[in-house]
């Protein structure tokens, strides 16, 4: 199995709330296991995901993943 890498920053705007991967685990109803993943690029979330993270976190998708 190839491994994905996917870049973004929600790690980075996550810190900024003060909120831990547990606390927006909760927020966006996954997993901490898989927020993990998504923010050290090894998992992709879907759309709907990407968008549920976004605004937990007070951003766009555009500043969650550069391109």
């Amino acid at each position: 199995m190839q491994k994905v890498e996917f870049k973004n920053r929600i790690r980075e705007f996550r810190k900024k709330k003060g909120l831990r991967q547990t606390d927006l685990a909760r927020l966006v109803g996954i997993f901490q296991s898989e927020l993990s993943e998504i923010e050290r690029g090894v998992r992709k979330p879907s759309v709907y995901l990407a968008k549920k993270i976004a605004k937990a976190l007070g951003v766009s998708l555009d500043d969650l993943f550069p391109s």
